[in-house]
């Protein structure tokens, strides 16, 4: 029996997906207490969707417009995904868990009681977000941007930061005093402080 088809400006309770929903529409959508199930999000069109209690679980694909969109108690588990815009996005009390995640652009996002736990982030554009009680348990960060970011309450120290941008957008974040040492070449490049030896 095939399984929910998805549409722009839907309703969607309780509803499973488990199929292929790769090149869908579902723009200005609402899910509550939904599941998504190992499906192929590939240019998945759900840019303005309302995501509440639904989980998403070993889910794949690229090119997903997930632009301003709004998630609250959600959960994404053991994810495989690339090129995800969530420019402009709106996260409450989400867990991203066994996730790798290229080239996610959470640009101008806020995000609030988020946890990412044992993840990989390629090139994660957190450039002008809000961050608030975020943290990145046992996480790597591959060349993450934090330009001109807003942090509060924010933990790094679990993750492995590797070739860091817009460190000084950094203000607020905690990073333990082994990571300061890494970030110190960064933070001299983009202060345009001189090293002496």
């Amino acid at each position: 029996m095939p399984g929910p088809q998805l549409r722009p400006e839907t309703d969607y309770d309780g509803e499973a997906f488990a199929d292929g929903l790769d090149g869908g529409s579902a723009g200005g959508s609402r899910f509550l207490e939904c599941t998504f199930r190992g499906c192929d999000l590939s240019e998945l069109k759900a840019s303005r969707a309302r995501f509440s209690e639904t989980n998403l679980y070993a889910v794949h694909g690229a090119g997903l417009d997930l632009a301003e969109s709004t998630w609250a108690d959600c959960v994404v588990q053991g994810a495989r995904l690339g090129a995800v815009a969530l420019y402009g996005s709106e996260l409450a009390r989400v867990r991203f868990e066994g996730c790798k995640i290229e080239f996610a652009n959470f640009r101008g996002a806020t995000l609030v009681d988020v946890e990412f736990v044992d993840c990989q982030l390629v090139e994660a554009d957190f450039a002008e977000a809000k961050l608030t009680r975020v943290s990145f348990e046992g996480c790597r960060l591959v060349s993450p941007d934090f330009g001109r970011g807003t942090f509060k309450d924010v933990d790094l120290t679990g993750a492995d930061l590797a070739g860091p941008r817009g460190v000084a957008g950094l203000r607020g974040a905690t990073v333990s005093a082994l990571q300061l040492i890494d970030l110190a070449p960064a933070l001299a490049h983009e202060l345009g402080l001189k090293v002496a030896d």
